[in-house]
């Protein structure tokens, strides 16, 4: 059997670091500190012989877009997991554990936030060696933090004495709440805390005696989600109606901070939860003025900034300890002190009605993307790209017709009883009331200018013969 079973929790909106991450497309899906996103780099962080392939536990609404991260990156999940609804993880974390039990009921799990940065590997790695160690002797181990600042946004961990037998690893003394400054200040003198990770190692038998123990029903309902689980193409769904039913909690509050088998593991890894735009910066490569500056960024006089682009130029001017995030369709202007209340903004977006906080211009399908470019009455225009070998369902319209115009790529078109090839700069014409269908059967992405034209463009005018796998 393998030594570790990682587990990556993938939940969550990232609300914090708006105007880029949304809910539909949160921080974890994004490259925020290098050129692979959060979860990529979280699920590569545990490649390697000794560590079973990964099991992923998200939002249905992320399916998609994690798994063709997970193909860019050269990841094969052991499975993918969809939550029909959010209930924090604690039962995430019990599904996890009751999927590697059936076949590995000693196999220790490590259970990964999607969204952390952790900079130091081989420190990862150390702590991994001891947490696990810890854990084959039924501990359940919580990765503690080194702190180097008083920070007030983490929980932290008082270490308790040593474990006997066991390098560096501690049993817990207690489990502290986000402190204010002061009491946070002490904490870190003291040398007797650590932050909280959220990273947790453990026996997959030991923690399920535990819930059974503390949380029974909370394990019931998911064992009756896992047994009325059910398979789609790549994922695994679960049952909705009784995962439902289950307590929404996290582990900290159901297990860790309830039982007698707590134990911590300190560690000092370039750690950061990522939690605001003020975090991004503290870990971002800096200029001589302290600038974090990312993409179409001009700036003079700037000092101790966040500045980042991913359309529009922006121009700083003796600015000091700012955010500025520019995307197509937002811009944030922040103080670095106040980046923690980003998620006051998206607040007032749910409550607008708008829909900026949910979707970018850019929409991502299982197929590629689109982007929205221009709009008005009885038209619209959109960017597609489709991946290679992908294609979009066969379907019609009754209200709009489209023009098709080849940017890059070979597209083969299907209109009604016609399939022909598209190439640069080329164009068809899709009549209203065809049935047709765009592919890519090129080794690079298709790109081609939509335009549409007519009396209804909304979405509930596609009828669909297919889905958009092409299945009938």
């Amino acid at each position: 059997m393998f030594s570790v079973h990682p587990v990556i929790l993938s939940g969550g909106a990232g609300s914090r670091l708006w105007p880029l991450s949304r809910s539909l497309f949160p921080k974890q899906l994004l490259a925020l500190a290098g050129k692979h996103s959060l979860i990529q780099d979280t699920a590569l962080r545990t490649m390697g012989t000794d560590f079973a392939a990964p099991l992923i536990i998200c939002n249905v609404e992320h399916r998609f877009l994690i798994a063709e991260q997970m193909r860019e990156a050269g990841v094969s999940p052991a499975a993918i997991v969809l939550e029909p609804v959010g209930r924090n993880t604690a039962p995430a974390a019990a599904i996890a554990a009751l999927m590697v039990a059936k076949t590995d009921p000693e196999g220790v799990l490590l259970l990964m936030p999607a969204d952390h940065i952790v900079r130091n590997r081989t420190a990862f790695l150390d702590a991994l060696d001891r947490a696990a160690a810890a854990a084959r002797q039924n501990q359940l181990v919580s990765f503690g933090i080194t702190p180097d600042s008083p920070e007030t946004g983490y929980g932290y961990i008082r270490r308790g004495p040593a474990l006997k037998g066991l390098e560096k690893s501690f049993k817990v003394a207690r489990f502290v709440e986000k402190p204010d400054a002061a009491t946070a200040a002490a904490y870190v003198t003291s040398g007797e805390y650590d932050w909280n990770s959220g990273m947790f190692v453990f026996k997959a038998a030991a923690f399920l005696a535990e819930l059974e123990r503390l949380e029974p029903e909370l394990l019931a309902h998911c064992r009756a989600a896992l047994d009325g689980a059910k398979t789609d193409l790549d994922f695994l769904r679960l049952e909705q109606d009784a995962f439902a039913k289950a307590k929404a909690i996290s582990i900290d509050y159901a297990v860790m901070e309830r039982t007698d088998k707590a134990a911590v593991v300190p560690v000092e890894m370039g750690w950061s939860d990522i939690g605001s735009w003020d975090s991004l910066w503290s870990v971002a490569e800096r200029d001589g003025s302290g600038n974090a500056i990312k993409g179409d960024v001009l700036q003079h006089g700037a000092r101790n900034s966040y500045l980042r682009s991913e359309g529009p130029l922006v121009a700083a001017v003796g600015v000091e300890d700012l955010v500025v995030v520019a995307t197509p369709d937002a811009v944030l202007v922040s103080h670095r002190n106040a980046s923690q209340d980003v998620k006051r903004i998206v607040e007032k977006l749910e409550q607008s009605g708008r829909e900026l906080h949910n979707t970018h211009r850019k929409v991502y399908r299982p197929w590629g993307s689109y982007e929205g470019i221009d709009a008005g009455e009885k038209f619209q225009v959109k960017h597609i790209t489709v991946n290679p070998g992908a294609k979009l369902s066969l379907q019609m319209h009754h209200k709009r017709a489209e023009h098709w115009i080849v940017v890059s790529g070979t597209a083969q078109v299907t209109c009604d009883d016609k399939v022909f090839s598209l190439r640069e700069n080329e164009s068809t014409y899709i009549p209203l009331g065809s049935r047709h269908r765009l592919e890519n059967l090129g080794p690079e992405p298709l790109h081609l200018i939509e335009v549409q034209s007519g009396s209804y463009l909304g979405e509930d005018d596609i009828v669909r013969f297919e889905d958009t796998y092409g299945r009938s």
